[in-house]
C-alpha cells in the first residue's frame, strides 16, 4: 500500500500572517480571510477525490484540513509532526523585531541557513521530521490514492526538499509556498516527482513562512 499522490497543503492566512509576524509552533487560529481561501482551495481539491487527509495539529492547519472534511467526509489524522518549524524565542515577534534583535541568524534563516530558529529546532530537523510524517501516512493509503497533507509553510518545504532527495541549499530556488495553496508530488519510478507547486485559487496573499 503507498499512496500515488501527495498534496501538500498550506494553510489559510492567519492574524500572524497579516501582522507579519513569526508563528512557528504558536497556535494561531485562521482569520475571515483564511478561511476564504481554505475553501476555494477545498473546492478545488475535493475534485481530485482524495482517498486519505492528514492535518497538523495546530489549529490553523486542522482548520484547513477541515475545509475538505465539509466536502469529500474525509475524516483528518492530526499528526503533531506535522508542525511548522519551533523557533523558540522568535515566536510570536513581528519579522522587523526578529531582524533587530537577531539580525545574522535571521539573516541566514532568510537566505536557508541550517540554524536553530529562535534558538529552537534546525531546518534539517525539521524537514526529516516533516517528511517522515507524510511518508508514514503515504504508506497507509491504498495504491493509487491521493493524500492530501495540510501544513505550514517552512515545514512543507523542507519536506518538499527532503522528499525529492534535494539539498536544503536549495531552499532559496524555490518560493515560499502561498496561504491556502499546495504542490502535488506523484510517485514516480525513482522516487517522487514534483508535478505543480504553488498551484491554487486566485486571490490568496502570498503570506510569510512560518
Amino acid at each position: 500500500m503507498s499512496a500515488a499522490t501527495v498534496v501538500l497543503w498550506r494553510h489559510g492566512r492567519t492574524p500572524f500572517n497579516a501582522e507579519n509576524r513569526f508563528q512557528g509552533q504558536l497556535d494561531v487560529p485562521l482569520d475571515e480571510v483564511g478561511r476564504a481561501q481554505v475553501a476555494a482551495s477545498a473546492a478545488h481539491l475535493a475534485g481530485l477525490a482524495p482517498s486519505a487527509l492528514v492535518a497538523s495539529d495546530l489549529t490553523r492547519a486542522a482548520d484547513t484540513a477541515g475545509a475538505l472534511e465539509a466536502l469529500t467526509g474525509l475524516r483528518p489524522q492530526l499528526d503533531p509532526a506535522l508542525r511548522e518549524v519551533h523557533a523558540g524565542a522568535w515566536q510570536g515577534l513581528l519579522h522587523s523585531e526578529i531582524t533587530a534583535s537577531w539580525p545574522e541568524e535571521y539573516a541566514a534563516w532568510r537566505h536557508g541557513g541550517d540554524v536553530r530558529a529562535g534558538g529552537g529546532e534546525r531546518r534539517s530537523e525539521m524537514a526529516v521530521r516533516t517528511a517522515d510524517a507524510v511518508e508514514r501516512h503515504a504508506a497507509g493509503v491504498a495504491d493509487g490514492g491521493t493524500l492530501v497533507v495540510a501544513s505550514h509553510g517552512a515545514a512543507l518545504k523542507g519536506a518538499l526538499l527532503h522528499l525529492l532527495g534535494l539539498d536544503l541549499g536549495a531552499w532559496t530556488a524555490f518560493a515560499g509556498f502561498r496561504n491556502a495553496h499546495w504542490a502535488v508530488l506523484a510517485r514516480g519510478r525513482h522516487g517522487w516527482v514534483l508535478g505543480e507547486y504553488n498551484a491554487g485559487p486566485p486571490g490568496a496573499g502570498e503570506g510569510v513562512e512560518g
